[in-house]
């Protein structure tokens, strides 16, 4: 199913985001996570690529695991700044070989000392994949702006050139103030950018992840959080149920303010997922009964 038409079907998308296991680990785990949220139906589950680029990725293993043993669709992440175009057209094509439909368009993140001329731009890549397929492209957003644009105004019209090219929905960077977030999709409205936009929220449940994927996107720390790690930072599982109750929050208010959908960044912790979705379930079967 191309994701495309949940949003005709629903007031409120609702899906996950995981990563596959390093080359070299077994799966595992990432299927045991995959056995604890198959009950939850999340409406899609995005499978990441590789940090940096690598060829050996396994998205396309995940991908096939989650659409064919666990009846979920999936949204394969493709990057394209360190590839040929033969080698895209080849992850490309193996995906459709799978009956995978859905794909997020990414440029991806440059590796050192290693430069390949045939895709500058994610916009590239949304153009590569609609010349030679009839699968559904997702795009990425970034509700305080793309770190490498020079302001935000230079970023939402790429993102527009990005959208005209033949993205269907967006799903958003992680962010920690809804109001930002609302303000940033009045800004894209604004711009002529009518497709579903999901809003991306990531549970801060461990200490680590303050100085990780944090600090990695820059996202901005509201005073909220940093007084929650100031206080629960010593106790995991105090700062694991505040991480939870800031997240129930964060969406819940997201909802009633009538975004698209929610993807959750969740770090392949089924705990956390299927602890956030209990909370905010009965929210999602009213919105979506009603559409």
């Amino acid at each position: 199913m191309k994701i495309c038409d949940l949003f005709k079907q629903k007031k409120a998308v609702y899906s996950f985001e995981i990563f596959p296991p390093k080359v070299g680990d077994g799966i595992d785990k990432i299927l045991d996570t995959l056995t604890q949220l198959k009950d939850i139906r999340p409406d899609y589950v995005s499978i990441t690529y590789s940090a940096g680029g690598s060829k050996n990725s396994r998205t396309k293993e995940i991908a096939q695991i989650v659409k064919d043993d666990y009846g979920i669709e999936p949204l394969a992440h493709l990057t394209c700044v360190n590839s040929t175009r033969e080698e895209v057209a080849a992850a490309l094509d193996g995906l459709v070989d799978i009956g995978v439909e859905n794909v997020l368009a990414l440029r991806g993140d440059r590796i050192s000392g290693e430069v390949k001329e045939d895709f500058a731009h994610a916009s590239d890549l949304v153009e590569f994949i609609k010349s030679r397929s009839d699968m559904n492209v997702v795009g990425a957003c970034y509700p305080e702006g793309h770190p490498e644009s020079a302001n935000m105004v230079e970023d939402i019209r790429n993102l527009k050139i990005k959208v005209d090219k033949g993205v269907t929905h967006l799903n958003s960077q992680l962010f920690f103030d809804n109001d930002d977030y609302l303000k940033y999709l009045d800004m894209v409205r604004l711009a002529g950018i009518d497709v579903p936009v999901q809003a991306g929220v990531m549970p801060l449940v461990k200490a680590s992840q303050f100085g990780g994927i944090v600090k990695m996107t820059g996202a901005k720390i509201p005073s909220k959080i940093s007084r929650m790690y100031s206080k629960f930072a010593d106790d995991a599982d105090a700062l694991m149920e505040a991480g939870i109750a800031y997240a129930t929050d964060q969406i819940v208010d997201l909802l009633s303010s009538g975004v698209d959908g929610i993807h959750l960044y969740i770090m392949n912790n089924a705990y956390v997922a299927r602890r956030i979705t209990e909370n905010i379930k009965p929210i999602i079967y009213k919105l979506n009964a009603v559409r």
